[in-house]
């Protein structure tokens, strides 16, 4: 991708994203961000484009381990700093060190330092009672027992989570750039590299108390390392334990997304050329696979994997309900297969202030990945044309199931479920950008007035469901 083309791409964004918040401001102008809300968002904006536009170019050319140094460090440093920051800046906004709205991410820090004293004093059984006996699920576990781990070895301190985190994003960068590398070429492994890099929401999600980047890590590594034992074709014992027991952890933080992998994994090998993976190994793992599934299916994941059907799957009009038991209009439009269609874009970000003030602070966040789903269409498109799509079938399989699954869940409009999708997205974006010509343009330039106008739409409906537009 030309330099001269990815500031282009970038002004759009910023030209775009300014238009909408300013039309929106004036349109609602009694409900208008507050300006704390607007400075966040612009900086969002502003540090993802600009800082892409200025890195790839002085980058793409280096080589191969300067670069994966450079990517590494400047992400690292990025996310440290911005971890130890918001320490700051959440007790001064909230009075306590964690982010707005705070709900799960207190509960976890609760529950893992009583966990760390009863390791401290002794008491490690009670470890286990603890958890069988007072948590949501085994998807919540794993995290409460990597905190309770950081707590027991480090002392209970917010920040240091959080910089584990930083680190973990850190090397998710460079995941990235070995999974682009080997599925899409080099060009792509590096714009993908800086694109994740500058991608605002993954520097956020280092100053959060969430699970969720612990989970994403382990989700993208785990696709990766799947990729690598099939390409290389080194069926070690290492190589193959491996995305196993990523899998294995991925279903400890949640039970879609170990389902997915799984999934992804058996489509992978399936549509693999015989000269990959030849028929008596795709019999054979696909054979594992199955069974590595009936062993989850009759563990206690196994059962998490039913109630969370049954209570967040299996009724499609749950969230038309909760609008109209909260007294809200238009809750015939959350249905679930309205909603589908747009798994790429959504939920698009909010510019009004019937938000949660933690929506509203990564809004701009929110609006790059509105923006980044474009071209992450557009790589499925390409990808079938250059008949690359077994290339892309692993990849595919995972962002396509996972994202599927939540739009027909009680999260489609729930930035935060979207999040572990949000890699692969920008790493099939990337796709996209390198192989862009001028008759893709035409079709951008198309999306970008729609997006502009839906922006607008879906802040006139958080109003009007409310009786305030």
């Amino acid at each position: 991708m030309s330099s001269k083309l990815l500031r282009h791409i970038s002004l759009i964004g910023i030209g775009l994203y300014l238009s909408a918040l300013l039309v929106i401001s004036m349109v609602f102008r009694g409900q208008a961000l507050q300006h704390k809300w607007m400075l966040w968002g612009m900086g969002e904006v502003l540090f993802f484009f600009v800082l892409t536009a200025v890195f790839y170019p002085r980058w793409k050319n280096d080589d191969k381990k300067k670069l994966l140094w450079k990517v590494f460090l400047v992400a690292f440093v990025i996310r440290g700093l911005y971890a130890f920051l918001m320490c700051y800046y959440y007790y001064y906004e909230t009075g306590k060190a964690f982010e707005y709205d705070a709900g799960d991410s207190i509960w976890y820090h609760q529950t893992a330092i009583y966990l760390s004293r009863c390791v401290r004093q002794g008491y490690v059984s009670y470890i286990f009672k603890y958890l069988n006996a007072y948590t949501m699920g085994y998807s919540d576990q794993v995290y409460t027992l990597w905190l309770t781990l950081i707590y027991t070895v480090f002392g209970r301190s917010l920040l240091i989570p959080r910089l584990f985190k930083a680190l973990m994003s850190a090397c998710l960068c460079l995941v990235v750039y070995k999974l682009g590398t080997r599925t899409f070429g080099e060009r792509t492994g590096r714009l993908a590299a800086v694109l994740t890099v500058f991608l605002p929401i993954l520097v956020q999600t280092c100053g959060l108390h969430t699970k969720e980047m612990e989970m994403i890590f382990l989700s993208i590594l785990a696709i990766e390392r799947m990729d690598y034992l099939i390409r290389s074709k080194k069926y070690t014992f290492w190589n193959i334990i491996c995305p196993i027991l990523l899998t294995a952890l991925a279903f400890g933080f949640r039970t879609v997304i170990g389902m997915c992998l799984l999934f992804a994994f058996v489509v992978f090998v399936v549509l693999s050329p015989n000269d990959l993976v030849g028929k008596k190994g795709k019999i054979v793992t696909i054979a594992a696979t199955v069974l590595l599934f009936f062993v989850f299916l009759f563990s206690p994941v196994g059962y998490e994997m039913r109630y969370i059907y049954r209570l967040k799957f299996k009724d499609l009009g749950y969230q038309s309900e909760k609008y109209e038991s909260l007294g809200m209009k238009h809750g015939e439009l959350a249905q679930s297969w309205l909603l589908a269609p747009g798994a790429f874009v959504l939920p698009l970000a909010p510019m009004v202030e019937q938000s949660p003030d933690h929506n509203k602070m990564i809004h701009g966040s929110t609006y790059v990945k509105n923006y980044l789903a474009f071209f992450a269409m557009l790589a499925i498109v390409i990808a079938v044309r250059q008949k690359k799509w077994r290339d892309f079938s692993l990849i595919g399989a995972y962002e396509l199931s996972y994202l599927a699954i939540i739009m027909f869940s009680f999260a489609a409009n729930s930035e935060r479920y979207h999040e572990p999708a949000i890699p692969l997205l920008v790493l099939m974006a990337a796709f996209a950008m390198t192989h862009l010509r001028r008759k893709h343009l035409k079709i951008f330039y198309v999306y970008c007035v729609l997006l502009f106008v839906a922006l607008v739409l879906w802040n006139w409906l958080k109003l009007s469901a409310r009786g305030l537009a």
